[in-house]
């Protein structure tokens, strides 16, 4: 078992978890936890050198450019609607890498 590979699906997972978690009940502190996990993905993705690893990397990156805007307006300026509408961005984001990362799990599994 790689474990770099299970921490890397682990944070990438878990973003994802508490960013839906922030949709299901609006509180700012599960949106700074669902930022904060998805920047740890980002930082892990940065040296992945996989067939898909740009892909890995900028999806982790608009997810990042989603929720930390949407921590600020639901924290700072007390907007929660513009929070809810970046983070089902950030959600989509998510989304998409756990596709690229299936996808990229079939492939490396197609080469054994």
């Amino acid at each position: 078992m790689d474990w770099g590979r299970v921490i890397f699906i682990f944070f990438a997972l878990m973003s994802l978890t508490t960013t839906a978690g922030f949709l299901y009940e609006h509180n700012t502190t599960a949106l700074f936890l669902a930022a904060s996990i998805n920047l740890v993905s980002t930082l892990l993705k940065i040296g992945v050198k996989n067939v898909l690893s740009a892909e890995l990397f900028a999806s982790s990156l608009v997810a990042d450019l989603h929720l930390i805007p949407a921590f600020v307006y639901a924290q700072l300026l007390g907007d929660t609607q513009t929070a809810i509408a970046l983070a089902i961005g950030g959600v989509i984001a998510n989304m998409f890498s756990m596709a690229l990362v299936l996808i990229e799990s079939s492939k490396t599994r197609d080469e054994f």
